[in-house]
């Protein structure tokens, strides 16, 4: 029988910062500069109707909102009480920005990793990639893949999944029901690769954002410029990436000329930023396979 790396006592004082670290890393992405079109601490990117202090208010909203969704992984919950946690996060998120949508996808998407965390806990296994894709499949995968199934067949609801029915796209209900195969086959890969090659941990974040681009099927920038306008963002963090990505000495400029071309296009990757997050999160936390099980040291989380 394998050692439980997580000890009863240790399971209940994991839980909390596991949720916290969900909020810094949407700090960590809000932070984060150049990051084409999207709202950072320097501008607001292809908005006008949010700024870093739009994200901060809904950041503060949604602080409680992560260690739940841990707890109730945690206690194995059924996947309309996640549901229901994420809707009244999702108000909580609209009652704070006066209606603005800054943080859904992240709800949706990072708020399931949590669940997966906690469930991990309980089950006392290691809190790597694969087991968070694999507790996610066997716990709540038969419903996600229910819900993805049905938002095909109903009427859309959203922004995102009206240009994913239009366009025949991967919508984020897809994704999840997937087992986010973007984040840990190619967000997570990449932000780790970067930090190997010794690029530093901004950099590293921006070169998992682009690989992010290059692939995903970004819903965000078709509603805001059409089928073009999301061919054009992939194209443009393909050219980065194939030219050296930020281990090119000049990356930053490069990276800022992008910014400027989305923001003339209009364009905003909200999308891929939420993706981001979820490895940011992702990497810190993940478990430290040369000691016994025990969690690293998760950053001090300040919100």
């Amino acid at each position: 029988m394998p050692v439980d790396p997580y000890p009863q006592a240790q399971r209940s004082n994991a839980m909390a910062p596991l949720g916290l670290a969900a909020v810094r890393a949407l700090y960590t992405e809000l932070a984060l500069e150049p990051k084409p079109g999207l709202v950072s601490l320097r501008d607001c990117g292809s908005h006008t109707d949010m700024d870093a202090g739009t994200f901060m208010r809904s950041l503060f909203a949604l602080r409680g909102y992560f260690p739940r969704m841990v707890q109730a992984g945690h206690a194995g919950a059924a996947f309309p009480v996640l549901e229901n946690l994420g809707q009244h996060a999702e108000a909580r998120m609209l009652t704070a920005t006066r209606g603005i949508n800054t943080h859904r996808g992240a709800i949706f998407g990072l708020g399931l990793l949590c669940a997966s965390a906690g469930q991990l806990l309980a089950q006392g296994l290691p809190l790597t990639p694969q087991q968070l894709r694999s507790v996610l499949v066997s716990t709540w995968g038969d419903a996600l893949a229910q819900r993805a199934k049905a938002a095909r067949l109903t009427a859309p609801v959203s922004n995102g999944q009206r240009a994913a029915r239009r366009f025949g796209l991967r919508s984020a209900g897809d994704e999840a029901a997937q087992a986010f195969p973007v984040l840990f086959d190619v967000t997570l890969p990449a932000l780790q690769a970067a930090l190997q090659a010794g690029a530093g941990e901004r950099a590293a974040r921006v070169q998992a954002l682009f690989a992010t681009m290059a692939v995903l099927d970004d819903t965000n920038c078709v509603h805001r410029g059409g089928i073009d306008g999301l061919r054009f963002v992939q194209a443009s963090a393909r050219q980065f990436l194939q030219a050296g990505g930020v281990l090119q000495s000049d990356w930053l400029p490069q990276a800022r000329a992008i910014h400027r071309a989305f923001v003339a296009r209009n364009l905003s990757p909200g999308g891929s930023a939420d993706v981001l997050a979820s490895a940011c999160w992702v990497q810190s936390v993940l478990l430290s396979h040369t000691s016994a099980g025990s969690m690293q040291a998760l950053p001090e989380l300040v919100v």
